[in-house]
């Protein structure tokens, strides 16, 4: 990395509200405070509009409420079932994994309290966790919270070096902020020697430690692609509501700080860096800036979060800012870019996967504020929006539940802001969970769709009543996906094509849709779907009504449906 000299160009403003509870990724109360005056976005640009707005797959805003647009698609009826596989053994689930390289069938669940539970191919659940982290956990709350282990992945290469990641809440470490929520940990871990199933908390490396203000917008999500093998991770814009509060930059908000490692994706090179002994031409990593203190003075003034570029990873070269930094802004906090950064503008981005086939394409269901939740195609270099839009639409953050009539479609940068491609508003679905790209054989007419949910129906943060979508893509969706945000157009993120999803049987209801929270939607190693499920909304780890069902052909007919649909749109399978 290369030296900068650091300053801190503005103060963080504190401006305090209530949080409401709910989902892994639940929406704030409106923030009415005036935030102060933002510079505007750059005009410039390459002069292309990728925000989707107006759209005919676009949510719409109808008087002073959202309107989703759902459609139809020739040929495909958009019903499935579910087959229980283990049921009330785990609180909070957050994913379902699999080993690289293992045909054995076992599954690995992954619990918000701080554990990762092995169910083998018969559905048993091994007694012994593979992974314990609980003593290592922040305090959580039962009731609510979004704090805890909230994923884990497996090294490419776990059957040779029995390396596994985890992203997890610790308590708060020592010099960060007073009075802050916790610190966040990127680490890597090993499997036990004498037992694989069994991971060596002992060994713990931690890549990076991310400062919390809020105890919400985590992200949390880590993945490795199957293209680059580089290890990419889902960070949220600190917490709290609008992009505003405690540790949030109150001119433009953390998302769009390009100096800020919040609201971003980002992506390393676990195989690089000092301790390694890997280091390839490809990963950036300048041996001067290695010190004691992981990054030394590359380090802002000051930072909320500390990382061990250099030590434990490097830097892919194609980063963004890997090897050019932008304009240094005065609304920025610092005077250098992280080049950790893959993407940015993100608000909490809880749920991402890679196409496991097919196009490879890295895909993000991101919770919105009050009124919009957004599935984003994300690209090398792309801004995302938040908090210039939610969604397909303009954002005003001193009034969240009214979109601004206009705003910009470029960031401070100049670049074009990237839309969502597929949205939904809270008339039909509260906190958006994903999501994968179906690539399994089981259920045909899916292949190359994305399966997601909504934690819950609207306004309903007590009573679990889960709902399942499925979204069909442009049939050349695959080829068109580009190398960088530089190259994108407005058809290569054209929308795609969104369905409400009917459960056929138990645990469906007589409208399709579930009487149980939906927590996550996971792949097996065949690309079988996997759902999480459970029915009290917090990691009470006094209750443990989490289970795993697997999506099967419908079997039977739905009893019913009440469900409101617009079909505005259509699409030929």
């Amino acid at each position: 990395m290369r030296p900068h000299t650091q300053r801190m160009v503005f103060l963080v403003l504190a401006i305090c509200l209530c949080l409401i509870g709910g989902a892994a990724a639940q929406q704030e109360e409106t923030n009415t405070t005036a935030s102060p005056e933002a510079t505007t976005p750059a005009d410039e640009g390459n002069g292309l509009d990728l925000t989707n707005e107006g759209a005919a797959q676009a949510t719409e805003f109808t008087d002073n409420e959202s309107v989703t647009t759902f459609g139809e698609v020739t040929g495909f009826t958009p019903d499935v079932s579910l087959e229980l596989i283990a049921e009330n053994f785990t609180t909070a689930p957050m994913m379902v994994v699999t080993a690289p390289d293992d045909d054995s069938g076992r599954l690995y669940v992954v619990d918000q309290i701080g554990v990762v539970k092995i169910v083998d191919s018969n559905g048993e659940v091994a007694e012994e966790p593979f992974l314990d982290l609980r003593d290592n956990l922040a305090d959580i709350s039962a009731t609510y919270d979004e704090r805890g282990l909230l994923s884990i992945a497996f090294h490419p290469d776990f059957q040779q070096n029995g390396k596994v990641y985890a992203f997890y809440s610790a308590p708060l470490r020592e010099g960060a902020p007073e009075g802050w929520s916790c610190t966040n940990h990127i680490s890597e871990f090993q499997v036990d020697s004498s037992n694989p199933d069994m991971v060596d908390v002992s060994s713990e490396k931690v890549l990076m430690y991310i400062d919390k203000s809020y105890e919400n917008h985590n992200g949390g999500i880590l993945a490795f692609s199957p293209v680059d093998g580089y290890l990419y991770i889902s960070v949220g814009d600190i917490g709290k509501g609008n992009d505003l509060g405690d540790g949030h930059n109150p001119l433009i908000g953390n998302a769009q700080d390009l100096t800020k490692i919040y609201g971003k994706i980002l992506r390393i090179d676990v195989d690089g860096g000092s301790e390694n002994g890997n280091q390839t031409e490809e990963s950036v990593v300048d041996e001067t800036e290695v010190t004691e203190d992981f990054r030394g003075d590359s380090q802002p003034v000051n930072p909320t979060w500390t990382t061990n570029a250099g030590r434990f990873y490097s830097i892919p070269s194609d980063n963004p800012f890997a090897e050019t930094q932008p304009e240094i802004l005065d609304t920025y906090a610092y005077d250098s870019v992280p080049p950790e950064i893959y993407a940015y503008g993100f608000r909490n981005p809880a749920y991402m996967s890679f196409d496991a086939e097919g196009s490879n394409a890295l895909i993000i269901a991101m919770a919105g504020q009050d009124l919009f939740e957004s599935v984003l195609d994300v690209v090398n270099g792309g801004n995302y929006g938040w908090n210039i839009r939610e969604g397909t639409h303009c954002f005003n953050p001193d009034n969240s539940l009214q979109p601004p009539e206009e705003c910009n479609t470029t960031g401070y940068q100049g670049e074009p802001l990237i839309g969502p491609v597929v949205e939904y508003g809270h008339d039909v679905g509260n906190v958006i969970v994903g999501g994968e790209v179906y690539r399994g054989t089981a259920l045909t007419d899916f292949t190359g769709k994305y399966v997601f949910g909504s934690w819950s129906s609207p306004g309903n943060y007590v009573t679990p009543n889960g709902i399942l979508f499925v979204a069909t893509p442009p049939s050349d969706w695959e080829s068109r996906i580009p190398a960088s945000a530089e190259e994108l157009t407005p058809e290569d993120n054209a929308m795609w094509t969104l369905q409400e999803l009917k459960v056929l049987g138990s645990p469906g209801q007589e409208d399709g849709r579930l009487d149980k929270f939906v927590r996550s939607i996971s792949r097996d190693s065949d690309n079988e779907l996997y759902l999480l499920t459970n029915t009290v909304g917090g990691p009470d780890n006094s209750t443990e009504t989490g289970s795993l069902w697997k999506f099967v052909p419908s079997q039977g007919e739905a009893a019913g449906s009440e469900t409101a649909t617009t079909t505005e749109n259509a699409t030929e399978e």
